[in-house]
């Protein structure tokens, strides 16, 4: 059963449909192992692992991923009738009535919904160590970050708990975790998957669901089961080909990529690491026949754009919390929240509607800047996935709120913005530091083109499969 753990999605998928091994045994070898590793790692807040095995018998024979066990994010991925805390205790007592769209359509895509990870409160910063559930470890490394906001289930995944799980990604939340456990983490484009029915868009379409894997035929075959616009969606991605899945393996064509090493805005230390990461990876693309040349948007040097930004999540969690306070019957208030959280939403609270839109509307023109750059003629801009070398827990202070913010600045200072402009990026496992801890690197694509990010991300793939070594 350990052999099987360390397949992939799709390759346990297929042991499933060859009759190596029964969907209930697949799940209850998925649940021994959480139970084996996660009283170190703490990835798991909530397990329904009764509930899931019930299920199985009624999976349809055909679907693609059938018995395949996943885990849920505890931020977007809701599910009718079960816990949902979105990484805090302000949520005791209010229930969803509906599960997400993406869950309806893991269920159809055959997957065994163990349980649900660990995440910041309301997923507001980089690092998984909400207080009302306690840190979550890095794998390679219990005294390190699995990043956040998607840290639990980046840990699971890493430890090999489950082949897969669901992610979501506000400013780099897919990304940095992915970076941090040694994954393959893809963004999608904005409107990719949907957000409802509970939501239409989140943090201004900043946010976006997706998942954390350890292949790419993974993360491809696992957007196409959840894509897709639902009516009364705000908005809808850049129409792809055909399948994800079918990209795999598919020669990308000679590209122009452009490379930073450093960041333009030159307020972020420089990680001697991470830029020999993004340089070895710059190497690797040029010896795969693509045309590699350092530069990027001038965009990313502006000085205002964490202001607004950081000010547009704040609006929104002062919102969030305004909503909470009605569903639950009860205001918020704002020593039940975690410092940062207090921080941001009594700012939220003192801007109004037209700093609001004003935030907005700058973002508007920064958008357009900024995908001026791929229009000029560029494929791919391969930048970090985390301008900071990978940090231990703690590093994000939970008091020292100016110490905190500048942090979690500087490691999203290369994700933030493509969460502002909608488009598709991905974070691959390609470096080691010297203690070992995994570093990843970022390619982003213009708006739509997650198709180029799978063929190019499966190149390298194979020029040098990935290694996860924590894997039972």
């Amino acid at each position: 059963m350990r052999d099987l753990l360390r397949l992939d999605a799709t390759g346990q998928a297929q042991a499933v449909r060859d009759g190596q091994v029964s969907a209930r045994e697949l799940a209850e070898a998925a649940i021994a192992r959480i139970e084996e590793t996660d009283g170190v790692l703490n990835a798991v807040v909530h397990r329904r692992f009764e509930r899931a095995l019930a299920e199985i018998d009624a999976i349809p024979a055909g679907a693609p991923f059938r018995g395949v066990p996943i885990l849920l994010k505890d931020l977007g991925w809701r599910e009718a009738g079960e816990p949902y805390s979105a990484g805090s205790n302000v949520r005791d007592g209010v229930e969803d009535a509906a599960d997400a769209y993406g869950v309806v359509r893991l269920r159809e895509a055959g997957f065994v919904l163990l349980g649900r990870t660990n995440t910041p409160e309301f997923g507001s910063t980089i690092t998984t160590e909400p207080v009302a559930f306690g840190a979550t470890r890095n794998p390679y490394d219990p005294a390190y970050s699995a990043g956040g906001s998607s840290g639990g289930s980046a840990a699971a995944v890493a430890a090999g708990m489950v082949a897969l799980a669901t992610a979501s990604d506000g400013g780099g939340s897919i990304r940095v975790p992915a970076s941090l456990c040694g994954l393959v983490g893809l963004k999608p484009s904005r409107g990719r998957v949907s957000l409802g029915p509970a939501m239409g868009e989140g943090w201004n379409g900043f946010s976006c669901p997706g998942f954390v894997t350890r292949t790419v035929r993974d993360t491809a075959a696992a957007l196409d089961a959840v894509s897709g616009m639902h009516p009364g969606d705000p908005y809808d991605a850049p129409p792809l080909p055909g399948r994800l899945a079918d990209e795999v393996g598919r020669d990308p064509g000679r590209l122009r990529v452009g490379f930073l090493t450093t960041h333009p805005r030159g307020d972020i230390p420089e990680a001697p690491e991470v830029t020999e990461a993004v340089t070895g990876a710059a190497a690797l693309l040029e010896s795969l026949g693509h045309d590699v040349t350092e530069g990027g948007p001038q965009a990313l040097a502006d000085p205002d754009f964490p202001r607004h930004f950081g000010a547009i999540v704040s609006d929104n969690l002062a919102a969030l919390v305004a909503a909470l306070g009605e569903a639950r019957g009860k205001p918020v208030e704002m020593e039940e929240l975690e410092p940062r959280n207090a921080a941001m939403v009594g700012a939220g609270r003192q801007r109004g509607a037209a700093d609001h839109l004003l935030s907005t509307q700058w973002m508007d023109g920064f958008r357009r800047r900024m995908v001026s750059w791929w229009s000029s003629g560029y494929d791919l801009l391969l930048v970090p996935s985390v301008a900071a070398a990978p940090f231990p827990l703690g590093w994000i202070p939970p008091d020292d709120l100016s110490t905190a913010f500048g942090r979690t600045a500087s490691v999203v200072a290369f994700t933030s913005p493509i969460n502002a402009t909608g488009q598709p990026a991905v974070s691959l496992p390609l470096h080691r530091t010297s203690a070992g801890l995994p570093v990843g690197v970022q390619l982003v694509a213009a708006a739509g083109r997650e198709d180029l990010l799978v063929r190019v991300a499966a190149q390298i793939e194979q020029a040098g499969p990935f290694e996860h070594p924590c894997l039972p």
